[in-house]
């Protein structure tokens, strides 16, 4: 059974990840690249579906234990285990060494502490999400699982046999000693990738990561929180492109039981713009380059058909489909991969993409014609199509309408382009984008404002609330001392807190019990970005003091290694939705820079 998860630790190479329970187990780990299948999905469904677990040989009963502490090596991706047993103590060190062009490898080494502790490896790769049981066998003394395109090896120097289709190891580790295992991927018509070197590929994985942190420009009083959600957002960047995945995983749930199950393993172009923000601000600005010319690439020379996301690199047709065959995370169903959102009209994406290119240009990153090219193709769209209704922020499934916040973004779009005109590094209609520029702020404030309840709502002419709403002033639409701001902040802290005070999207059901605007059953829990968002609303307002303490709060959501999912279920008391989340760790850094720059942090 898979661990909740929080339970559930980060290792990855810059082109996959794995997810390693508290247990010792990886339950998830696609090969080669984010979105390709799963070789071991027992995340979303058992242990017939995939799995690799190491640790204490396991009681009787066959229930593996928690590991007693766990930690990240320092400020790195390289993961340390430790279970304490009435023999000894043993640690289990978790790695995947940057790839670069060579074959992604996972390695772990078993090293005893104390005393002397029996030690069990069971690995159970199913291909194609848990649906096709290898051929397992051997070619020169090395274990070999193929099975179509797919070809898995596994390298150690202790002896494995095969029992119930798994690969076994049994052995017993001393102070000091050290044993490795590993396993490498290579297409199934190919040689066999080269033999791991674990020793090296640790203090080479150990390097590079030491070398990346040390560009980070933030040495505030969040600085370890900083740190790991950059590392974070690293790993989940596809480095042979640049683009950046929402998160590792699909299908995690965002109600447990329920079916808001999605696939997250795409570049949406507004996650991945926030992304860009928050890397240049804390000194990444070749990664920031990177997503810059992914963008170029992947919209190319049609931006009229933008999409809102994208595959990692650039594909367009990211068809959803379910897997029948998986139960899913706790019985979470269905299980989804692609996405059909894809397709969707979010008008708050050319806002998001045109602040970024923006930003990217403020902050000195190299020019390129081309962006700011395609920044003026975008608001020539937009200039046609602002004033239609479309999904929105959130995805919804159900009916187009205007909402407010693609509106106030679609005004950021013009905003700064026609900032960039005033530079004079482009040319372009000033005079007409001006207007225009005036003309959708003009209409948002009539349309999508309530004056009796002082507040903006979610689309024109709703009452309902939404959280995007508190972009307002981060946007610069209005400013923070504005009594619309100041009311749509209360309003939102008022009908859309848990009751431990963080923050909702929207009502996820109306009065009367149907299904809202998001056309979905069921519920979903907090929306950690938008709490997030609130932190940074009320220190914009003057509420310091208030946002700190929430900020607060929010870091102690994350698990024992800093990691957060997308939501946070406020009465299982559990984060739940795709893990992690990048959407969750860019506010994180965002929040943590205003109040730094604030002076609003205790100690």
């Amino acid at each position: 059974m898979a661990g909740r998860i929080e339970d559930y630790a980060l290792i990855g190479d810059m082109q996959t990840a794995a997810l390693v329970c508290l247990n010792g187990s990886v339950d998830w780990l696609c090969l080669p690249r984010f979105d390709s299948d799963a070789v071991f999905a027992g995340l979303l469904g058992t242990e017939d579906n995939g799995f690799w677990r190491i640790g204490p040989a396991h009681s009787p009963d066959g229930t593996p234990p928690p590991a007693t502490r766990r930690r990240y090596r320092g400020e790195s991706l390289v993961l340390e285990s430790e279970w304490d047993t009435a023999r000894g103590t043993v640690r289990v060190i978790d790695f995947m060494p940057p790839r670069g062009t060579g074959t992604p490898q996972l390695t772990r080494i078993i090293e005893g502490v104390s005393g002397r502790v029996p030690v069990r490896s069971a690995l159970r790769m199913r291909f194609s999400y848990g649906w096709v049981v290898p051929w397992m066998h051997k070619v020169d003394g090395r274990s070999v699982a193929v099975a179509g395109p797919d070809s898995v090896w596994l390298d150690t120097d202790v002896e494995t046999y095969g029992e119930d289709l798994t690969t076994y190891a049994d052995f017993t580790v001393a102070p000091g000693e050290r044993i490795a295992l590993s396993i490498s991927w290579q297409p199934s018509h190919k040689e066999p990738p080269p033999l791991p070197t674990p020793e090296a590929g640790l203090r080479n994985t150990e390097e590079f990561w030491r070398r990346w942190v040390e560009h980070c420009t933030y040495h505030g009083p969040y600085r370890e929180a900083v740190v790991r959600s950059l590392i974070t957002l690293k790993a989940l960047t596809y480095s042979p492109t640049g683009g950046i995945v929402a998160a590792p995983t699909t299908s995690l749930p965002e109600d447990i039981g329920g079916s808001r199950n999605w696939d997250y393993r795409f570049t949406w172009l507004r996650d991945a713009a926030i992304t860009l923000s928050s890397l240049l601000r804390t000194g990444y600005h070749e990664e920031a380059r990177a997503w810059r010319e992914w963008l170029l690439r992947a919209v190319a020379g049609d931006p009229e058909h933008l999409q809102i996301m994208y595959g990692i690199a650039g594909e367009r047709d990211l068809g959803e489909r379910e897997l029948t065959w998986l139960p899913g995370y706790e019985n979470s169903a269905p299980v989804r991969i692609g996405n059909g959102a894809a397709g969707q009209l979010q008008l708050d994406v050319y806002g998001e993409v045109t602040e970024a290119l923006h930003l990217a240009h403020m902050t000195g990153l190299a020019r390129n014609d081309y962006a700011q090219l395609l920044q003026l193709r975008l608001i020539h769209y937009l200039e046609e199509h602002w004033d239609e209704p479309d999904e929105g922020i959130w995805e919804v499934r159900g009916p187009r309408r205007h909402f407010v916040h693609s509106k106030v973004m679609a005004w950021v779009a013009v905003d700064r382009t026609c900032k960039l005109i005033e530079t004079g590094d482009v040319d372009g209609p000033l005079e007409r984008w001006q207007e225009l520029r005036d003309t959708i702020h003009r209409t948002v404030c009539e349309k999508g404002y309530d004056a009796e309840r002082n507040t903006f709502t979610q689309y024109y002419g709703s009452k309902e609330l939404d959280a995007s709403l508190l972009l307002i002033p981060q946007m610069g639409f209005l400013p923070p001392d504005d009594k619309r701001v100041i009311g749509t902040v209360e309003a939102i802290q008022r009908e859309l807190s848990t009751h431990d005070g963080f923050i909702l999207r929207y009502p996820t059901s109306s009065e009367e019990g149907d299904t809202n605007v998001d056309g979905l059953e069921g519920n979903e829990g907090a929306f950690l970005a938008c709490s997030f968002w609130l932190a940074d609303d009320l220190a914009m307002i003057g509420r310091v003091d208030e946002a700190r303490k929430l900020f607060d709060r929010l870091l102690a959501l994350r698990n024992d290694l800093g990691l957060l999912a997308e939501e946070w279920d406020p009465v299982r008391g559990r984060q739940v939705g795709n893990f992690p989340q990048a959407f969750s760790h860019v506010p994180l850094i965002d929040t943590a820079l205003r109040l730094t720059a604030s002076g609003a942090y205790g100690g």
